[in-house]
């Protein structure tokens, strides 16, 4: 049912399924998923704009491929940087005979060339890639083509085949250093449209940390490397040109670094293996413990913090907007498991203003200000999803005090979902920081289920779950069962091992 979306792959895989059955019957079968790695694609990357009828019916959405190849990416350049995946911004270029790109923001893909089908995004070895839709209706206006001739020229006649008469980059290359137009064309369609990506997405993550090539084209193509990365200059990527031409990968050296020293991006070759990836997958699944089908780790009692929106500020900024020598004042009590003071503020952006903001009463080291995604629509903003403290490369916002207004030039985000907990609890349920988590949490009888909870561990701090209103009403939980889960001071949970 879903060869559709991938015709060139699904129906050979689905026929070696069958042959396993009829000759190993015994033998149990894993399905991994090359789409599983951008099922954290945001809404806006995931939808294409066409009436909901017309998507519900069809199950139209962008999808995403190579997933498998661009989470070990993503794994391989934190390991090579020695710098956690939920703290790098990378673009990884998968580049075979089959092409995407990908933006990996913090561990989680939030972006993918590739949609519904294969076929979007990079021109690959014979698929078009991109191309105007009005194009496809001009051909078939004109008698020549129905849909099963469309489908052969976009999937199979199209990308470097249909340029230059092969999808083999050996001989386009060779054959263009020989003075072949078509082979020079091919060439420079490839590279420009991986470079418009990689510019897009630098653009969408807010800036770009390591650039990766991976893929039989990315790792052993110098000179596709060398023109992909040509007029970075603007965001701080740096080619080493020496290192480009002579890097090589083999089973020791699966990372090789062609970014030159003064380069603040990292520009990276990774060899690709999805095979080991798909395995260690496989054989999580078959060990009960995949990602996604998990047994619970731990069960705790857990308190509930829901807050809209609040404002955690340096000493200075408080001053500015309360005046000189102001300290905030303490709360009666504890705000759903916040400590919350009196003061509050408001929020102005471009297309309104929130009264009365509350202001945390731990100071930051830096100005915060974290919002609802239906605030997003009030202020006019738009807001990234981060993990508190995380404010690098966010918009500013303004903010009006009794004494002051001022405005900051980065510091707004919306809070990603987290369970924070001591090093203990954390020991207990075999959870790391960073590490994330599903989180089932018990009432009266129901259960409301949040994935993708990132686990921050602290000194001292008690289990909690930080929600959004928005997030706990779209998890079932009404107001008034909302307002009994977050005063009865905790809660049953279970706890899980999520993606």
């Amino acid at each position: 049912s879903l060869s559709d979306l991938a015709p060139l792959h699904n129906p050979p895989a689905v026929a070696t399924i069958r042959l396993c059955r009829e000759l190993l019957p015994d033998l149990p079968q894993v399905a991994v998923f090359d789409t599983a790695f951008h099922a954290t694609l945001p809404a806006r990357a995931r939808e294409y704009a066409l009436p909901r009828d017309v998507v519900d019916r069809f199950g139209i959405r962008r999808y995403g491929f190579h997933g498998t190849s661009h989470a070990h990416v993503a794994t391989a350049v934190a390991a090579y940087m020695k710098v956690p995946a939920p703290q790098l911004r990378i673009v990884s270029c998968h580049l075979g005979n089959g092409a995407s790109v990908a933006a990996i923001e913090y561990g989680r893909s939030i972006e993918t060339s590739m949609g519904m089908t294969p076929m979007e995004g990079l021109v690959m070895g014979t698929r078009c890639g991109d191309v105007d839709p009005g194009i496809l209706l001009h051909l078939l206006h004109s008698g020549k083509f129905d849909a099963t001739a469309l489908d052969q020229l976009l999937n199979t006649r199209a990308g470097l085949s249909g340029v230059t008469g092969t999808n083999d980059m050996r001989q386009i290359e060779k054959r263009a250093a020989q003075g072949d137009e078509s082979c020079r064309l091919a060439l420079t369609l490839y590279a420009h449209r991986i470079r418009k990506y990689i510019g897009a997405y630098a653009a969408v993550m807010g800036g770009v940390d390591a650039i990766a090539f991976t893929g039989g084209v990315g790792e052993n193509s110098a000179l596709v490397r060398h023109r992909c990365l040509q007029r970075l200059e603007f965001l701080r990527a740096l080619l080493d040109e020496e290192a480009n031409r002579t890097a090589k990968l083999d089973a020791a050296v699966t990372v090789a670094g062609i970014s030159a020293p003064h380069s603040q991006v990292r520009l990276l070759v990774v060899r690709a293996d999805e095979e080991t990836a798909i395995a260690k997958e496989a054989a999580s699944c078959l060990a009960g413990t995949s990602r996604r089908h998990a047994a619970t780790i731990g069960e705790a009692a857990i308190d509930l913090s829901i807050l809209a929106r609040c404002a955690r500020l340096s000493q200075a900024t408080i001053e500015r907007l309360f005046g000189q020598g102001h300290r905030l004042q303490q709360a009666g009590e504890p705000h759903t498991g916040h400590q919350v003071a009196r003061d509050t503020i408001a929020l102005i952006g471009p297309g309104g203003r929130i009264e009365d903001v509350p202001v945390l009463e731990a100071l930051g080291a830096h100005d915060q200000i974290e919002i609802s995604r239906a605030d997003e629509f009030v202020l006019g903003v738009d807001a990234p999803v981060r993990i508190s403290g995380d404010v690098r490369n966010s918009p500013g916002i303004t903010l009006e005090g009794p004494q002051g207004r001022m405005s900051l030039s980065e510091g707004l985000v919306s809070a990603r979902r987290h369970l924070r907990m001591s090093p203990p609890d954390a020991a207990r349920l075999d959870v790391r920081d960073g590490g994330r988590v599903q989180v089932t949490i018990s009432h009266n009888g129901r259960h409301a289920i949040f994935d993708d909870v990132t686990v921050l561990v602290a000194p001292l701090a008690r289990p909690t779950l930080h929600l959004e209103p928005d997030e706990a009403s779209a998890a079932g939980i009404g107001r008034g069962e909302l307002e009994a889960l977050m005063h009865q001071g905790s809660v049953s949970a279970a706890i899980r091992r999520a993606a």
